[in-house]
């Protein structure tokens, strides 16, 4: 379990992170380029200035998570759920959020979340 880990500046481009508890870990700073994060659970996380420029984040759990001047250019964020998360200054040219849970999320200025629909719940 890596939940509340200090990884701050950590090199993790190409990691396999697939289904990873790393809820309210310190990932500020960190590479992680390439990453596959698909089905991992960062809700908390700080993530403010990592690099996640083409990772695989299908279905993570980011609720709550702090992205601010996060990199997530080419991104795969399809299913993700970003309620509450800090996307302020965030890079998202490219990403892909079909299906993302953007509820309560802070955009970067100007970014127009795509439309979405309700599910009644």
């Amino acid at each position: 379990m890596l939940d509340r880990a200090d990884l701050r500046y950590a090199r993790l481009a190409g990691a396999v992170l697939r289904s990873v508890n790393l809820r309210e870990a310190d990932l500020r700073d960190a590479d992680l380029t390439g990453a596959d994060i698909r089905a991992a659970n960062l809700s908390g996380a700080q993530l403010e200035r990592a690099i996640l420029v083409d990772a695989s984040l299908v279905d993570a759990d980011l609720r709550d998570a702090i992205l601010r001047r996060a990199d997530l250019t080419g991104a795969d964020l399809r299913g993700a759920v970003l309620r509450n998360a800090d996307l302020r200054e965030a890079t998202l040219t490219g990403a892909d959020l079909t299906g993302a849970d953007l509820m309560d999320a802070r955009l970067p200025h100007g970014f127009f979340a795509p439309p979405f629909e309700s599910t009644g719940s």
